[in-house]
């Protein structure tokens, strides 16, 4: 029996969390088109009749401007010195660049896996290429796969297990991930929240349970101003309610979600908020 621990990193965008819900064959982590939708480490569990393997989703690394953007960066980093096998991720459709650069100058890259992700978006003249610019950073083993599809991301798993070390099951066989309930409803919340919002508000917005007394849950949304509180409610409320609607589609039948939205003026500028808030 092997197990162990991957970390995925990489710029934001560059399609982590998508990659780990591939892997896990659920969804662990919520995704959007939004840069920095991850703001903390994330662990979805793929167990195999061999090999245990816990897939860390990370932050995006990027640089930061708020408090925030500084803590992220540091969970995504931290990991990367607990894990057994680092994957840095890149995009197939973007070139490699001095954000990757910096990314990869964070850790020993030579012993690291990097993934060309995204595939499916580029013909196999641009993919050799990205290959190529890739194998300038000396690492271990390089795999290019597409999250969306699935190519290429048995044989990844599989070249993954193989560098685990030795050692017993971490989770029983049927944990896909190890957040809780609270935070895992919170981030759908967010998610949704993501896909009807746009420029700056999208990073203005945190997500917490402040109750749960089953079927009744209650999730607080945060934002930085007052004039977004009139933006994440929506004419008439129509947001929140689409965003709830959208949130329980997803949740056991029953559950009844209350939706309040609450100002916290910068909080994501300043430290003890971010800190109270989770990240």
């Amino acid at each position: 029996m092997r197990s162990g621990f991957v970390a995925l990193v990489g710029r934001p965008n560059v399609g982590k969390s998508s990659l780990v819900n591939a892997i896990c064959g659920t969804k662990v982590s919520i995704v959007s088109d939004k840069p920095q939708t991850t703001r903390f480490r994330i662990r979805g569990v793929l167990t195999r009749p061999d090999s245990q393997i816990v897939f860390v989703d990370t932050p995006g690394l990027h640089k930061p401007v708020t408090a925030l953007g500084e803590r992220v960066n540091a969970t995504a980093l931290e990991s990367t010195g607990d894990a057994d096998v680092v994957l840095l991720v890149v995009d197939a459709t973007q070139p490699i660049g001095t954000g990757d650069q910096w990314v990869a100058g964070r850790f020993d890259v030579s012993r690291a896996v990097i993934v060309v992700n995204k595939i499916d978006r580029v013909g196999r003249p641009a993919l050799l290429a990205q290959l190529a610019r890739a194998a300038e950073f000396g690492a271990e083993a390089y795999f290019p796969v597409s999250a969306r599809t699935g190519e290429g991301v048995a044989a990844l798993v599989d070249y993954v297990s193989s560098r685990l070390p030795e050692g017993p099951a971490y989770f029983p066989d049927d944990v896909v991930s190890d957040l809780p309930d609270e935070e895992w409803v919170a981030e759908l919340v967010r998610e949704q929240l993501l896909q009807v919002t746009r420029d700056e508000l999208p990073y203005s917005i945190a997500t917490r349970v402040t109750e749960w007394e089953w079927p009744r849950v209650r999730c607080e949304i945060i934002v930085e101003r007052e004039s977004q509180k009139g933006m994440v409610i929506g004419k008439g409320g129509a947001v929140l309610k689409a965003v709830g609607e959208a949130v329980r589609r997803q949740m056991p039948p029953g559950v009844f979600i209350e939706l309040h939205v609450k100002v916290d003026k910068d909080w994501q500028r300043r430290p003890d908020r971010v800190e109270r808030l989770g990240y």
